[in-house]
């Protein structure tokens, strides 16, 4: 081999090796920044993940809203017609958020069992309900009632 032929080959060496570790880079950063949706069930089955932050999607149980002394902090329970997960959100919730309205929050699963949200969103109309959401309580309804989906 030549040493104009091998330096020709360590460059390219060089570049697949710098290629490689930025894919590497950008799969770990994307990896990290994925956040997963998950209803009660899966909640309290243990299918979320400790510690990650993910999405929790459900309806707010009737009688569950409690506002805390501080102003800001807020517990409610979101279901999914099938189990219940505790959240507690500290801030100014949507305008639209109340009982029996489908909510995503983003946040995470506390030691003790109770998600802690960053952010809560809430429908904007009667008719709409997130996509997740809307699946996951037709997906428990069917597991209660024992229909095929």
């Amino acid at each position: 081999m030549t040493p104009a032929r091998r330096k020709r080959l360590l460059l390219i060496g060089l570049m697949l090796a710098g290629v490689g570790v930025a894919v590497g880079f950008a799969l770990n950063a994307f990896n990290q920044n994925l956040m997963y949706f998950y209803p009660p069930s899966d909640v309290i089955a243990g299918k979320a993940p400790a510690g990650h932050p993910f999405r929790l999607g459900g309806l707010v149980s009737a009688g569950s809203v409690q506002r805390l002394p501080d102003g800001l902090t807020t517990r409610f329970t979101v279901t999914d017609q099938v189990k219940s997960v505790s959240v507690e959100y500290t801030g100014i919730l949507p305008d639209l958020f109340r009982e029996g309205q489908g909510i995503v929050a983003h946040g995470r699963l506390r030691g003790d069992g109770v998600f802690v949200a960053d952010e809560v969103l809430a429908k904007h109309d009667e008719k709409y309900m997130p996509p997740e959401v809307a699946a996951s309580l037709k997906g428990s309804h069917d597991a209660a009632t024992g229909t095929a989906p």
